[in-house]
């Protein structure tokens, strides 16, 4: 029998693919075979011909589990899924006799298996198929995500765990994610004691770290629908602040930051001209990430010609710097298997942060 672990969340983006992320890559240090599932899919995508959740697609082509690609995401929950489940017209037990029979082949061949829920506790009710419900299925003992803090770790945590106590199904740990470091210790503490009457063991995740939030200028691609221009070798790299260019040019360039994409339009010419000079010195490289272009007016040609000559990264739009702005800071960035800068920050985390020996243990019991 594989071991199993279910990673469950109180709430949406709270850190449950970065979590399997980091548990796959360590359970790969100690363990042959690793596996992963996605039992309900509610972000379709097609890889290799199947269609699949994302974080199914992303958890093959990092750990190279494509072979199992066709179990990896048995239910695969479409914008429509739920009205067809009220009609009738959906077989609900096939659902739930498809995730057994994946699991069981995934089972055959893996030593370490982490199945991922979806969303928070209950989504997938519609189709009886909540992450309490698939968790029991499974017999997968639940490692529970929350976020930081205390009281509020405590309320959400009573309410979602009720649900999977309804179910019968076994949460035997809950991992605090997103801890401020220096009151990491204090707040383990505090709930440590808070659930020392309770059947699971409080852990620590990791600690809050924005640039795993962040999108990469990738990410701004297909968030915009644009085409990158200038550095495609930059394709990668992560966009700590987001920074309208409004003010005067020296004042944008005094408040440049790490890791900076900078909205400037179009009729800015000395703006958009000292950035693309700055870019190419070394001490400003790293402070711009590139720039969003904006507005209805076109670039001079003397400015455009300098832009491209700079190589600096850089998307060409209509749309005004006000709605790119805030399409871009409200976007949550989730993982691709194209974010090696990520992958490998996570990897790097996982080694230092979290204890996998003591979680391996504990659901081992």
């Amino acid at each position: 029998m594989a071991r199993k672990i279910f990673i469950a969340a109180s709430g949406q983006n709270i850190g449950k693919t970065t979590i399997s992320v980091s548990l796959l890559h360590l359970a790969q240090k100690k363990y042959g075979r690793v596996g992963f599932m996605k039992p309900l899919g509610p972000k379709p995508t097609v890889l290799r011909g199947i269609p699949v959740d994302k974080d199914a697609a992303l958890m093959a082509q990092v750990f190279d589990l494509t072979k199992d690609l066709r179990y990896m995401s048995p239910v695969v929950v479409y914008p429509e899924t739920s009205r067809q489940a009220i009609d009738g017209e959906l077989n609900l037990p096939e659902l739930a006799d498809c995730i057994m029979t994946s699991f069981a082949e995934l089972e055959k061949h893996c030593d370490f298996i982490v199945i991922e829920g979806s969303g928070h506790p209950g989504v997938g009710s519609v189709l009886n198929l909540s992450n309490a419900r698939i968790a029991k299925m499974l017999d997968a003992p639940v490692l529970m995500l929350s976020g930081g803090g205390v009281g509020n770790v405590i309320d959400t945590l009573a309410m979602n765990t009720a649900l999977f106590k309804l179910e019968e199904a076994d949460v035997r740990g809950v991992l605090v994610n997103k801890l401020f470091t220096d009151k990491r210790e204090t707040v383990l503490d505090y709930l440590g004691r808070a659930f020392i009457d309770q059947p699971f063991s409080v852990l620590g995740g990791f600690d809050y770290k924005p640039v795993l939030a962040n999108p990469s200028l990738v990410r701004v691609a297909r968030l915009l629908d644009l085409p990158l221009h200038g550095n495609r070798r930059e394709v990668k790299r992560i966009i700590h602040h987001v920074q309208i260019g409004a003010a005067s040019t020296q004042r944008v360039t005094e408040m440049l930051r790490d890791s900076s994409l900078l909205l400037v339009t179009s009729s800015r010419d000395e703006l958009l001209v000292t950035l693309a000079n700055l870019y190419q010195m070394p001490e400003f490289h790293q402070q711009i990430a590139g720039l969003v272009i904006s507005g209805q007016a076109p670039v001079s040609g003397i400015t455009q010609r300098i832009i491209d000559r700079s190589n600096i990264p850089y998307f060409r739009t209509n749309q005004t710097t006000t709605d790119l702005y805030k399409l871009i800071t409200e976007d949550v960035s989730k993982l691709t298997a194209k974010d090696t800068e990520k992958l490998n920050l996570i990897r790097s985390l996982a080694e230092e942060r979290l204890d996998f020996d003591a979680i391996d243990a504990l659901f081992a019991q």
